[in-house]
């Protein structure tokens, strides 16, 4: 697949086959609430007509590949094969021989059924076993003993259909779930935080997205533990919500993204009140937690590679 014909498939289509479906359709536009970060209000609009799309918050917009490219961090090179795979074509010519898989199927939608998405549990299990989703944690480098500790393997339905997917799971104290793998990237109703109470009224250690957190775990799991207990967002939205919370405890540790929304978010904490430690420092030159790991992880694999060349020499 060339760029020529990547930016041919539908976006609005694309979008749905994530799990994000337009929040209100005015004529050619369909407004979203952007896939690339947290808010409240849909500010990321698509043209149907010119297949284009363009987020208000952060300013840019493009074609398909420069969503691609923007919404998984890559480059054009692994933007094309990422959109390869939600090619109709491929669904459609290995439908018959798959097992339940990793993303939502990327079938015509018509304007009328344009509305939220369902998301049905099918089932969530202990410890993760799929292959494509071990796969998943070890792009992300993850532990795999950090990500059973806290995840589930989950099975789910998209909007009532019959088809299933897979994903891994991460629970909030309402009993939703955050759900990753590869392709897609939703959640369950209801929506909400998790929170781990370790009954430490001192410290308390925030977190914006669950990788985040487990990313954080999966640095410090060979450490000497501190007591502290952990709160994860999940999103932006509930961070204001969450104040009284944190604030219950002495000291708060702020992990937020390194982005416009996270930094107005620990810029307005500390506003607040001293308590507030912005953790961010820890990171620095990385969007996230999780980037900074991978970076971390892939450099200490290529001084590897040179010290067993070293050797050989």
């Amino acid at each position: 697949m060339n760029c020529d014909e990547a930016n041919q498939i539908d976006l609005i289509n694309y979008l749905s086959s994530l799990g994000h479906e337009p929040n209100k359709i005015r004529g050619n536009d369909y407004w979203y609430l952007s896939p690339l970060r947290q808010e409240k209000e849909a500010s990321f609009k698509v043209n149907k007509n010119k297949n284009v799309w363009y987020d208000h918050g952060i300013a840019k917009g493009g074609s398909l590949i420069d969503f691609v490219s923007e919404y998984y961090h890559c480059n054009v090179s692994e933007a094309l094969q990422k959109i390869s795979l939600f090619h109709p074509q491929n669904i459609v010519k290995n439908i018959a021989e798959r097992p339940p898989v990793h993303l939502p199927q990327n079938s015509v939608r018509n304007e009328e059924d344009a509305g939220e998405t369902a998301i049905k549990i099918i089932a969530a299990k202990k410890p993760i076993t799929d292959l494509l989703l071990c796969s998943y944690l070890r792009q992300r480098k993850i532990d795999k003993s950090v990500a059973d500790k806290y995840c589930d393997e989950v099975t789910f339905k998209i909007n009532d259909k019959e088809r299933e997917f897979r994903a891994i799971g991460f629970k909030n104290n309402a009993g939703g779930y955050e759900l990753r793998n590869e392709f897609f990237k939703g959640s369950s109703s209801p929506k909400y935080i998790s929170y781990f109470d370790n009954n430490v009224p001192d410290k308390i250690k925030v977190f914006e997205g669950f990788f985040d957190f487990l990313s954080y775990q999966t640095i410090n799991q060979n450490q000497e533990h501190q007591l502290t207990n952990f709160l994860v967002l999940n999103s932006l939205a509930f961070f204001e919500r969450s104040l009284l919370l944190m604030e219950k405890h002495e000291s708060i540790h702020l992990y937020l993204d390194n982005d416009t929304a996270g930094r107005k978010c620990t810029t307005v904490a500390q506003e607040r009140s001293l308590k507030f430690k912005d953790e961010s420092k820890l990171y620095q030159g990385s969007k996230d937690i999780n980037e900074s790991l991978i970076k971390a992880k892939e450099i200490q694999k290529i001084q590897q590679v040179k010290h067993r060349r070293g050797r050989h020499l």
